[in-house]
């Protein structure tokens, strides 16, 4: 498979009246042709703004990319103007977010929304942009399409928003679809449903997917890479069987212990893991997982890890997996100051 999106040393900044944040440190990260990679993580760990970044919608002020490429077919999106980024955005990369209710215009109505990234990126008349809307919407599985067509977002239920925040990603057929937390908001039954549409939908359209989360069950049943981030880095990259069943970060292992079991017959105490993620403000120098690390030792406090092979395409950003950590324990697994 060729990559369609690579990400190489991305960093985030914002500048606030109380310093700047370094959101982003270093991001790395490449994307196949029409596969799904999951972006999982904690509120705050960076996610949603590394994604904002790449298609421009990152307020600059007070935002900015310090450095970093994303290459995307032959484009660097990260040096466009918005002259150039604008053709791009909605037509060949297109983004799904967190909550439909405040993404889609209140005073317009539904079909009107739908038809215009028909009517700007496809050049249809809009009485052909609102036909192919008719037909988004009934792909998307919403009932009385025609009628919904001529309704405002008030009148529908977050579920059906979502479903219309995908016929508006879709419209154009796009390359690659990022989806920011999808089904956040909605009850089990329907975001089910979302996630089996969107599935659906990647098939259909040969679409490379890019879905932001924090749920690992979704990340189970959608991914086909995971990406582990925390504060502002990926802390672990592989196959969804490599970051279910042969973890090689503590932060996943805590993640995977803080997660339901939901076999019968079973019951497991939830561990949740202790402390809080650091302060971007000053970001740590050495491991920014350390002080809540229970196998933390004396190199984690003191040096930044390297990234190291786990197995094949499977990385790690930690200590423990440094090939010589077994051999020479006194270095790498020494107690913790």
């Amino acid at each position: 498979m060729s990559k369609i999106l690579e990400i190489n040393n991305l960093h985030v900044e914002f500048d606030t009246y109380g310093g700047t944040v370094h959101a982003v440190r270093g991001l790395d990260l490449a994307v196949q042709k029409g596969e799904t990679l999951a972006v999982v993580g904690e509120s705050g760990c960076g996610k949603s703004v590394s994604f904002q970044a790449l298609m421009g919608l990152l307020p600059m002020p007070p935002g900015r990319i310090s450095s970093g490429s994303a290459n995307f077919q032959g484009n660097d999106l990260l040096k466009l103007k918005e002259s150039e980024m604008r053709p791009l955005r909605g037509s060949q990369i297109a983004m799904i977010f967190q909550d439909p209710m405040s993404s889609l215009n209140p005073t317009k109505k539904i079909g009107d929304q739908i038809a215009e990234s028909l009517i700007i990126h496809k050049g249809m008349s809009k009485r052909d942009a609102l036909k192919e809307s008719l037909k988004l919407l009934e792909l998307t599985r919403i009932g009385e399409a025609p009628k919904r067509l001529n309704q405002y977002p008030f009148e529908f239920s977050g579920g059906m928003l979502q479903r219309v925040m995908i016929a508006m990603a879709i419209a154009c057929k796009p390359q690659l679809l990022i989806a920011d937390e999808p089904t956040t908001a909605l009850d089990v039954t329907i975001q089910d449903q979302i996630l089996a549409l969107l599935k659906d939908l990647q098939k259909e359209y040969e679409m490379s997917l890019i879905l932001i989360t924090h749920d690992l069950g979704v990340v189970a049943r959608m991914a086909d890479q995971v990406a582990v981030m925390y504060a502002g880095q990926i802390v672990e990259n592989g196959s969804v069987d490599d970051i279910f069943y042969r973890s090689a970060h503590p932060y996943t292992l805590g993640l995977k212990q803080a997660l339901p079991n939901s076999q019968e017959g079973k019951s497991a105490q939830l561990i949740p893991i202790d402390g809080s993620p650091p302060d971007l403000f000053s970001p740590p120098k050495a491991c920014a997982y350390a002080a809540r690390c229970p196998m933390a030792r004396k190199v984690c406090l003191e040096k930044a890890p390297l990234i190291f092979e786990a197995s094949s395409k499977h990385l790690s950003r930690c200590w423990l997996q440094h090939p010589q950590a077994p051999s020479h324990p006194e270095l790498f697994c020494g107690e913790r100051k």
